[in-house]
């Protein structure tokens, strides 16, 4: 193979398709790239052909110009693919198979990975702990909206679905695995959602309904799921959720008219950094999901934070919010005079 071509973010509400380096196991420079990265063998790698991407949230944030994306960066941390090489220490995984890749792309070997928090591996990213495919100061990976990329440490990070015709038969489904429901599962399970809890979760997107979804697997009794988007909402009644449109004030009061009580045993953040305030004709406050999920979840409960916040967003409102200091507020869960906060994040 000789070339590959990508989409790349070039400056904000503008994306590109270009021509870009067949990948090797060997990291090149690149935007994003640290110099210490530059390289670095990766024999432990595969080379996939992309069979199918999603286009995340998260992604858009970079697109609209609301982090500190360098230009050029090749997008996409969703991504199902077909193994086309292996590098010389891959074992288990073959030329041939089609496979998952998770977004967070981790060593398997650190003391972080063999605690499973493999979210923030220690050995992927030389600028902070945890790495991810095409996306913000996540170490500069190079992205999957593309025809091929490198997958590293791939014997631990690749999900091998064992039937490649029902694979690729499924294959608009199975792309999901790749972020979009892990982190809904992520958030639910962080919030500690179980047999019986009432669970609050913001925002209804891909992520959110993932979230909901993933709280009555895990035996909840009641799921309020709260966003601006009617048609959104719809989907989360289609299967079994109660609403709220935050448009319409206050979510506590009207969770209290569905439950009888202000407070739930578990809420979810599924927003992240560009959410808006509450009512009619509300503006962009980074911080207004979670601090209403301060007020939301009950003395003792857990919030899980899904939705992203970045290191900067230079299209904030205010300076704190440029450098992404968002007012929270972290409430005491009992009578010590000690905040304890309650939120446990991605």
């Amino acid at each position: 193979m000789s070339g590959n071509k990508a989409v790349a973010y070039k400056e904000p509400g503008v994306v590109e398709v270009i021509d870009t380096p067949y990948p090797t196991f060997e990291l090149q420079a690149g935007p994003g790239v640290n110099p210490i990265n530059v390289g670095r063998k990766v024999p432990h790698g595969v080379i996939l052909r992309t069979v199918s991407t999603n286009i995340c949230g998260s992604d858009q944030h970079m697109v609209r110009g609301r982090t500190t994306a360098p230009a050029g960066l090749v997008l996409g941390h969703e991504i199902t693919g077909e193994v086309i090489e292996t590098g010389p220490d891959v074992e288990f995984i073959k030329v041939g198979d089609i496979v998952s890749v998770p977004f967070n792309i981790s060593c398997g070997r650190c003391r972080n990975c063999k605690e499973r928090k493999t979210g923030i591996c220690l050995n992927v990213n030389p600028d902070r702990p945890g790495s991810a495919y095409g996306y913000v100061d996540m170490g500069g990976w190079v992205g999957g909206q593309a025809e091929y990329v490198l997958v590293p440490y791939a014997d631990w990070n690749l999900l091998r679905f064992p039937d490649r015709d029902q694979a690729l038969e499924k294959i608009m489904d199975l792309t999901m695995l790749s972020d979009i429901l892990p982190t809904g599962f992520h958030g639910a399970v962080t919030a500690g959602v179980g047999v019986g809890s009432t669970v609050y979760v913001a925002g209804a997107g891909p992520v959110g309904l993932a979230a909901a979804a993933s709280a009555q697997l895990l035996g909840a009794a009641v799921v309020i799921v709260g966003d601006l988007n009617e048609d959104r909402l719809a989907q989360a009644r289609s299967f079994g959720c109660e609403t709220v449109n935050v448009a319409n004030g206050d979510p506590a009061d009207q969770v209290e008219q569905i439950l009888g009580v202000r407070e739930v045993d578990s809420g979810i953040d599924a927003v992240g950094f560009e959410a808006r305030g509450h009512g009619h004709g509300a503006q962009e406050a980074p911080a207004t999901v979670l601090n209403s999920l301060m007020d939301l979840t009950t003395a003792g409960g857990s919030v899980g934070i899904p939705g992203l916040y970045v290191t900067g967003d230079p299209g904030a409102a205010d300076e704190a919010a440029r450098k992404e200091a968002c007012p929270c507020h972290w409430v005491p869960a009992g009578p010590s005079p000690c905040p304890s906060p309650r939120a446990s994040a991605r």
